[in-house]
């Protein structure tokens, strides 16, 4: 190399001999910002700028550092740099200028792990807070604080990146926590999986997610306030990777957020009201449930609605065609003021005397208030009825034959008496979610039922799988907390409210009703049923024929409501049962992959590979229906 010059950075120019081609604007912003903080590290290459007749010109291009010049001229611009700056320069002598720009350009980079440890130290031992290392180095705040946070993971576990033992990926799940401890046990806790999301879901497993109905109901600012510990992940890229160490305080806070919100719900007048952490329906057991009624109006609100009608009819001649957005500003003020007084509900002040109401967390994370529940010490007294004369003699309870499940024909332990009896109830619960929309179905099903016993007499087992004695299937958790099992209830509610709060007064309404009307509320009616349970006592093979002939029809997807997880399947299967699944629901190979684990670590592994798969247990499939069936059907 030759000489040391300074030249006047407006002399100087790039060179077609520069050998990078690919990405030269790549990080610019970055070198831009180290040469403003730090200077200019590494001299230019240049050589001078002939003219025709072979004269220097008194320009120079640059034939290695193309980037730094770049940088050099983005400063000069923003005016950060004179542009005449004087730029240290060696003067190329007799070498190729594309061999020397190779031969620059062909270092090897440090490796990550060293500019992690670099940046920690700046920050630790000299002190240099995150902004502005960021503003020295032109990259974001957000990206020097996850370099810190992986530049403090555990030497032991630093040596193993550079050896490559570890990966990146994995280092960023480490870097979760600053507990150098925790992180090595974690380490050497791994088995055969060894992926970031095992390695997170370890180092977290005593905390509380972000997805946590109880953090989604507190909110993690209250959390914080209360001096409450937060583990963030600073590689998450949907703001939700932070975790809370203190479960007592979260579960203290939510408990007095569920009081506080009680408050309110006493002073609506209810004679009792109780606070629990969810809403079980064993709570409601034994308990009648009334629900409220249109509100009347008096004089001066039905004047005020009359008055709103009129002026929404004039309206609508007025702006008849108009679809500006402010006749639809003038059109909804309108319908919301209207809907406030026709749309009120309110219960009878006796029932709120008398009754009383749940403050629960719903599963969503928001308040659950169920109102309007009837003890039975607190029901009005009856109305005395005269006795009759005679009564007729009871009859005999049918004898309930329990027959034997038979063994499984593929080898495997037969699953728990318990768990079919919970996985038939979700059945159930889809089955009566699929039978409420479908009037059609439930007026052939109830005729069926109606007709069995009728024309082909019935024996004690019962061919139908519908309860004619009326009597609804009841859900409890964890089959009540389920989408299929909720949207029952909710639809139950639906029509509570637009049914007369008497018993007295239900005939009279129902003559009243239009036909669809009464489809819907016996599709409804029927659809509550539904008995598909598979249980030890009750185990009736036509019953339950008639189910999975419903399901076809209905043509059932229960992976809408229900998932394989620890809790609901995995755990609670063989181990031989949960190699089947990951088979079936994932791949051969992942199901061999998992067969050697642990029963808990294994169950764990199933959750993770199955997670978002449409996988189900042979109790809970349908068999679809022939398409010449379906063609007959319409």
């Amino acid at each position: 190399m030759g000489e040391l010059l300074t030249l006047p950075l407006s002399k100087l120019s790039a060179s077609g001999a520069n050998m990078r081609k690919t990405a030269r604007d790549s990080g610019l912003e970055e070198l831009a910002a180290s040469i403003a903080a730090h200077g200019l590290l590494q001299n230019l290459t240049v050589r001078p700028v002939l003219d025709g007749q072979g004269q220097e010109t008194g320009r120079y291009e640059v034939v290695a550092g193309g980037r730094r010049l770049a940088a050099l001229k983005l400063l000069a611009q923003r005016k950060r740099l004179p542009k005449a700056a004087p730029i240290p320069c060696a003067l190329l002598g007799t070498a190729n200028a594309l061999e020397v720009s190779l031969a620059e350009n062909s270092y090897v980079p440090p490796h990550p792990a060293d500019q992690f440890e670099a940046f920690h130290h700046l920050h630790a031992a000299e002190g240099l807070p995150a902004l502005e290392i960021a503003a020295r180095f032109g990259v974001s705040e957000r990206t020097v604080k996850q370099r810190l946070k992986l530049g403090a993971v555990s030497p032991r576990l630093m040596t193993h990146y550079r050896e490559g033992l570890l990966t990146l990926e994995q280092l960023t799940a480490f870097a979760l926590t600053d507990d150098h401890a925790r992180q090595e046990q974690v380490w050497g806790d791994l088995t055969w999986n060894k992926s970031a999301d095992i390695i997170r879901r370890l180092l977290t497993q005593a905390h509380v997610p972000a997805t946590d109905r109880r953090v989604r109901f507190v909110g993690i600012a209250a959390y914080e306030a209360a001096g409450g510990p937060v583990l963030r992940d600073l590689f998450s890229a949907d703001d939700q990777g932070f975790y809370l160490e203190d479960v007592p305080l979260l579960d203290r806070l939510v408990a007095e957020k569920l009081e506080a919100e009680a408050v309110a719900v006493r002073a609506e007048g209810w004679k009792w009201v109780a606070v629990h952490p969810e809403f079980a329906y064993g709570l409601a057991a034994g308990l009648r449930r009334v629900y409220p009624a249109p509100a009347p109006l008096d004089a001066d609100e039905q004047a005020a609605l009359d008055a709103l009608e009129r002026d929404y009819e004039a309206l609508s001649n007025r702006l008849e065609g108009d679809g500006s957005p402010e006749a639809d500003t003038a059109f909804q003020d309108l319908e919301a003021r209207i809907a406030a007084l026709r749309d009120r509900d309110a219960y009878d002040p006796d029932d709120i005397a008398r009754g009383g109401a749940f403050v629960c967390l719903g599963a969503d994370g928001a308040l659950r208030v169920e109102r309007g529940f009837i003890r039975p010490e607190d029901e009005a007294p009856p109305e005395p009825v005269p006795e009759p004369a005679s009564l007729p003699a009871a009859q005999a309870e049918p004898e309930v034959i329990s027959v034997a499940v038979e063994e499984e024909t593929d080898g495997l332990t037969p699953l728990s008496e318990r768990l079919v009896e919970e996985l038939t109830t979700h059945r159930t619960a889809g089955l009566q979610a699929a039978l409420m929309d479908r009037p059609d179905v439930a007026l052939a099903a109830l005729v069926h039922a109606l007709a069995l016993p009728l024309f082909h007499g019935g024996g004690y087992l019962p061919q139908s799988c519908l309860r004619l004695e009326a009597a609804p299937v009841i859900f409890i958790n964890p089959v009540a907390d389920g989408s299929a099992a909720r949207a029952v209830a909710s639809r139950h509610d639906d029509w509570a409210r637009q049914l007369p709060s008497s018993p007295d007064e239900l005939w009279a309404w129902v003559l009243a009703q239009e036909t669809a009307v009464l489809a819907r509320l016996l599709a409804f009616c029927v659809a509550t049923l539904v008995h598909g349970v598979q249980a030890p006592w009750s185990h009736d093979p036509r019953r339950l024929a008639h189910a999975d002939a419903l399901a076809t029809v209905l043509d059932l997807d229960m992976t809408r409501h229900w998932s394989a997880t620890v809790d609901s399947y995995l755990g609670r299967a063989t181990k031989a049962r949960i190699v089947e699944a990951v088979s079936e629901g994932v791949s051969a190979r992942d199901a061999v992959a998992i067969s050697g684990l642990k029963k808990g670590e294994m169950a764990e592994q199933a959750e993770r590979l199955l997670a978002g798969k449409p996988w189900l247990p042979a109790l809970l499939r349908t068999v679809r229906r022939e398409p010449a069936l379906d063609q007959a059907a319409e």
